[in-house]
């Protein structure tokens, strides 16, 4: 073997590895071909092949990109090399040859250029993973004319043969030639049926995918033995595009470039960059006056467009172009967004009964009335002054609106839509599965990721010097031990974050309040309340989108330290670790306001302080649910517009943006490439990569988490919800169609650990909605006064009886008002809200009877409350089945059917033998016939007829 010397003084780390297949700077040069001139007088070559979408013969299709970086010299030409993976396979690697124009002449007279011997390594890799890919039998053709400066790009075509051996390794089920008819309803559901599509006609898509089948083919793993069962008759159509991208992906990364003992597919090589970039290309443009037909186009009219938000999505065509886990996605999203439309209806009627109630609602009218004259206890020290408990009366009415009796039934109807809507997402799945083939599918183990590989290689290498070992290494815990402790003391240390940020903003609100209190104008004491908390809000949500961004930075380099094996280990260590953080994110601030907010004041006279100094704040007389309501709307309406949707229109248009201003500085060097048009591939190197769905799925379970969790303080909730999904649905199917490049598509039958979470969810959503409706709202309370105390079965007052007094002579050293008077009035008694002694009692401002009653209560509710609603739940997943009995008929069908198509076969063959041994019994009768002579010039064609291979 011939190495150059030139390249043999690799880096210290590259000396481990063998170069091979490389000819020497001597040997690289360039070769006029016949098929330039022909190129040349061609009027559009580019038009032949579709501008990418084809090999330059404008025969073969492009199933896949890979993208690589190159330098110029400063002629502006690139060096270019012969390339030749193997003796055997010149003949068919044309492509490899140098494209027109490129080539430059070196002779022994002329100055070599400069060695960059980090890039030659990256060439040496690249010629060699090609040569692999080329034994594996793609094909391929490289293209660095292009008006991306020091960009090449490598097309790839999967031929037939290629195609039959990976999906018969793949197994992929593909449609056979037996069709069979698809059971329907008769009788009265056959009519509804009928008048529902009739209705939801104009709401469906203009897409044939969509339209419902009344046949449908027998789908069976693709084998090559049993070609004469698959309809072959369009070989060019038989494997669709997503299809052929998937198989092209899966040689690429079993795929291995070799040096020694270092192995790469292409995630390692993506990850080394040695390649850019790697990814299938869309079916062609979305817009333009000219544009053929294709799936693209059809999917940005039909679907990813927002005069189209109220049809349905045409599901269908969305896994057809991006795949099954895609489309598993947006059908979830589809089903997530139509089961909030009930939950809607009930929430506005709910809200609308509090609206009609509140007039009628006796506490709040009691705290209205300026007759009581109730004169409040102050809310802070010496700044503070009494108050009438008159001037909360807006706040009172408000609570009303949502803490009534229907927010009970609310929370109970929530809980079992939560339920209600998984069992319907099971069988919604279900069905996808039985439509795109996907029953029976397995997931197998896949790849190893490059940096695992990497990690193994490195400790065998160490292993290896050590202890002259070479057997196969994994990772083990003691490897991964420094990369736990990192997580366990990262995601604590993030927590504990989270939490002295909500600490800071409660010092905040203290101290506004505080500093408030001093204003002299009447108004501005009267807004304190809403002002403090309005402004806390908006800080907190603020504070909710940044740390959103950051900790999902976090979780991901702390997966990453984690080094997993696979790539599903990968995504399901991410997923909870996001998830953990951004859910204590979200929620750190709801939970202070519904559990902890008034819990610990102390009473008056003996405060509880925070640093000696800041009394801890306490709830409105109407209570905390208001201001749970406040929190929970801000939040949540915030992160949706301004997260959810800002950030995914704005920072991809920025992204775009920045790309193009660099391409046209680019261009302006160059004018020849300016003028050119962009092909395919070059088009779709300028969008954003695909960064999976983790992301998406993520605001969804938040949004869902704020649906559920505190339904009880705001039943508006899902209808936000709902309004952002509308757009959230066209605004992700935008994205995909036109902003990303096109993700390789992924076998998948069903959503992943994304169920349990949801699931976990709704678990969670009963236990804290039992907690509200018990602890933060009055609805307990209410409940006792009324069974309890009420001397007439009414609410008049109850009031009164959740205030305690005090005598003010009480307060302690420097802690009372320092204008006493500002109510006109010398004040000896006030009130708070508290269930305590009075100061004419023996045990004055103990903790009374009253309390205990109203606490056991309480308990007593979410007890109660939990255990029903979660035994109601349970029993809507019970009897609701999760297969459609139509699909598991319609499944059994189809195993019947197959099993007959095999019988006949088999037939088939038998008769086929029978016939082949009745002509062989007649040959040898005439054989008998004739003389010795002739039959002995005759055995050996009928030892040939016995010997006949049989070929079904």
């Amino acid at each position: 073997m011939r190495v150059n010397k030139k390249y043999s003084c690799l880096p210290a780390e590259e000396k481990g590895i063998h170069i091979i297949n490389i000819r020497a700077i001597e040997d690289i040069g360039y070769e006029q071909h016949e098929s330039t001139l022909l190129n040349s007088l061609s009027k559009n070559p580019d038009a032949d092949c579709k501008y990418g979408l084809y090999f330059r013969d404008g025969k073969r299709k492009v199933d896949y990109i890979l993208v690589y970086h190159y330098k110029k010299s400063s002629a502006g030409k690139t060096l270019t090399r012969r390339v030749h993976h193997n003796d055997s396979s010149a003949q068919s690697t044309k492509q490899d040859q140098p494209l027109p124009g490129k080539g430059v002449q070196l002779e022994m007279g002329e100055s070599e250029p400069h060695v960059d011997y980090h890039e030659d390594d990256k060439r040496f890799r690249r010629e060699e993973y090609e040569g692999n890919l080329v034994e594996a039998g793609l094909e391929l053709e490289h293209d660095e004319d292009t008006k991306i400066h020091g960009v090449g790009f490598v097309k790839i075509h999967a031929p037939w043969n290629v195609l039959c051996r990976e999906a018969e390794f793949l197994k992929l089920k593909m449609p056979t030639k037996k069709m069979y008819q698809i059971n329907q309803t008769h009788g009265l559901l056959k009519k509804i049926n009928s008048v529902i599509q009739k209705i939801t006609e104009p709401i469906q898509p203009k897409v044939a995918e969509h339209k419902p089948q009344m046949v449908k083919r027998l789908s069976y793993p693709f084998s090559r033995e049993k070609q004469h069962l698959f309809d072959l008759s369009d070989r060019d159509s038989f494997f669709d595009s997503k299809t052929r991208s998937t198989i092209v992906y899966e040689i690429l990364k079993r795929t291995t470039c070799t040096k020694a003992k270092y192995s790469m597919g292409i995630t390692s090589l993506l990850a080394n960059g040695v390649y850019s970039a790697a990814y299938p290309l869309h079916d062609g443009d979305y817009e333009g006056e000219n544009v053929e037909p294709n799936d693209r186009k059809l999917l940005c009219e039909e679907w990813a467009s927002y005069g189209v938000f109220y049809k349905y999505q045409p599901i269908d065509l969305v896994r057809k172009y991006f795949g099954e886990k895609i489309g598993l996605y947006f059908a979830w999203l589809g089903v997530y967004t139509q089961m909030l439309i009930p939950a809607s209806v009930v929430g506005i009627i709910v809200f609308l009964y509090g609206c009609a109630t509140v007039d009628e609602n006796i506490p709040s009218m009691e705290m209205c009335d300026q007759r009581n004259n109730i004169t409040m206890c102050p809310l802070c020290d010496r700044t503070c002054s009494y108050w009438k408990m008159s001037s909360a009366c807006a706040t009172a009415r408000a609570s009303h609106l949502f803490d009534n009796p229907a927010t009970v039934f609310f929370s109970v109807f929530m809980a079992l839509w939560a339920a209600t809507f998984m069992e319907h997402w099971k069988r919604k799945q279900m069905r996808l599965n039985y439509r795109w083939d996907l029953t029976g599918f397995e997931e197998e183990e896949d790849h190893p990721r490059a940096e695992y590989e990497a990690k193994v290689l490195e400790k065998s290498l160490r292993k290896e010097h050590k202890h002259k070992e070479t057997d196969k290494e994994k990772l083990t815990w003691k490897d991964r031990f420094p990369a736990y402790l990192t997580n366990f003391v990262g995601i604590i240390f993030m927590v504990g974050l989270t939490f002295a940020i909500v600490f800071g903003v409660i010092i905040y609100r203290i101290s506004t309040a505080a500093a408030l209190a001093i204003s002299s104008t009447p108004s501005g004491r009267s807004s304190v309340r809403v002002t403090v908390t309005a402004t806390a809000v908006i800080i907190n949500l603020v504070v909710i989108i940044i740390l959103d961004e950051v900790y999902g930075c976090i979780a991901r380099w702390l997966t990453q330290i984690e080094v997993p094996k696979t790539d599903k280990n990968f995504e399901e260590r991410l997923i909870f670790k996001a998830f953990l953080l951004k859910f204590v994110n979200a929620y750190t601030p709801i939970f202070y306001v519904a559990f902890f907010k008034g819990r610990f004041v102390g009473r008056p006279g003996d405060y509880v302080y925070i640093f000696h100094s800041f009394r801890m704040e306490e709830c409105a007389p109407g209570g905390c649910l208001m201001e749970l309501c406040i929190q929970l709307s801000i939040i949540m309406l915030g992160k949706q517009l301004i997260q959810n949707n800002l950030f995914e229109i704005g920072i991809p248009k920025m992204k775009k943006f920045i790309r193009y201003m660099k391409l046209k500085r680019r261009r302006s060097l160059d004018h020849e490439e300016h003028m050119k048009k962009k092909q395919r591939y070059e088009v779709d190197y300028n969008l954003e990569p695909f960064a999976g769905l983790t992301p998406e799925y993520m605001e969804m379970i938040i949004q869902f988490g704020f649906v559920t969790l505190f339904v009880a303080s705001f039943p508006l909730a899902p209808l936000f919800a709902l309004l952002n999904n509308i757009i959230e649905i066209r605004l992700d199917a935008k994205k995909f169609v036109t902003e990303l490049r096109r993700p390789v598509a992924v076998r998948a039958k069903d959503i992943g650990i994304w169920y349990n979470i949801l699931r976990g969810i709704g678990k969670l959503a009963v236990i804290i909605n039992a907690f509200v409706i018990s602890f933060t709202s009055d609805f307990i309370p209410r409940l006792v006064y009324l069974y309890m105390y009420s001397e007439n079965g009414t609410m008049h007052g109850f009031v009164n009886h959740t205030l305690s007094s005090f005598n003010v002579s009480d307060f302690q050293a420097g802690t009372a008002p320092n204008d006493p008077m500002d109510l006109g009035y010398e004040v000896q008694i006030c009130r708070y809200k508290d269930y305590r002694e009075p100061p004419w009692s023996e045990n004055k401002y103990d903790i009374s009877k009253d309390f205990w009653a109203v606490l056991a209560a309480r308990l007593a509710f979410v007890i109660v409350f939990q255990n029903l609603v979660m035994f109601m739940s349970d029993f809507v997943d019970w009897i609701i089945p999760d297969i459609p009995k139509d699909i598991s008929q319609q499944i059994h069908k189809e195993k019947v059917l197959m099993v007959e198509v095999f019988m006949r076969e088999e037939q088939g063959k038998l008769q086929m033998l029978e016939t082949w041994k009745d002509k062989d019994k007649k040959k040898g009768e005439n054989c008998n016939n004739h003389s010795p002579r002739l039959s002995r010039s005759h055995s050996g064609s009928l030892s040939s007829c016995h010997s006949y291979p049989l070929d079904v």
